[in-house]
């Protein structure tokens, strides 16, 4: 498959363009400092902004998959500020798979997005909201718009993200009854999302992934 990675430089969109690599795909990935990733057979390197339309357009165009893996700046003070981020880039990716008929999209967003929030729990709920509440009302508004946009969505909802080695042994909880707060390795998060996109499954789900 022809797969374009957005928020490819760093954390799940870096882990999962080497996956991708590794699984014999072509992929293209997209970041501000996509350069910065070494040259490999199978990767195409796009450096751009994930809320411009005209970068998203060229970079979306011919392929077969989206995987839209976006993160906040690194620091603490991108906790602390408002943010768009997560919505705006999205509106964006979604007209350029519109315009060019690009059905397939896998979003990374987060424990605590959307109808997963009930789940946080009273006790974690209020530092939760005091330190990932501006970040996480956007991605609430992300996923209303994917869910809402007519494409062959996933909503990927990992837990705390942890490093470390690839295990393949992870709980994915696909059932609100069952969503909870739990570590999750961002290797196993992009070995979640190479096999969803892989096998076509999970269209239409937003599962809460955790160890």
């Amino acid at each position: 498959m022809r797969l374009l990675v957005i928020g490819a430089s760093r954390g799940i969109g870096a882990e999962a363009v080497r996956l991708g690599l590794m699984r014999e795909h072509e992929v293209r990935a997209f970041a501000r400092s996509a350069m910065s990733l070494p040259e490999e057979p199978g990767l195409e390197r796009i450096a751009g902004d994930a809320t411009k339309a005209g970068d998203v357009a060229a970079a979306v165009n011919g392929v077969d998959a989206v995987l839209l893996c976006l993160g906040l700046p690194k620091g603490a003070g991108a906790l602390a500020r408002p943010t768009t981020l997560f919505s705006s880039a999205t509106e964006v990716v979604l007209d350029a798979m519109r315009a060019i008929g690009v059905q397939r999209l896998i979003a990374v967003t987060g424990f605590g997005a959307g109808d997963s929030r009930a789940a946080v729990g009273r006790i974690m709920g209020l530092p939760f909201e005091a330190v990932m509440g501006r970040a996480y009302a956007d991605k609430t508004r992300q996923e209303t718009l994917i869910r809402n946009s007519g494409t062959d969505w996933t909503l990927v909802r990992p837990g705390i993200l942890t490093g470390g080695a690839m295990t393949g042994r992870y709980r994915v909880l696909t059932e609100s009854q069952s969503w909870r707060l739990g570590l999750i390795g961002r290797r196993d998060v992009a070995h979640f999302i190479l096999g969803a996109v892989e096998a076509g499954t999970h269209i239409h789900e937003a599962p809460v992934l955790i160890r």
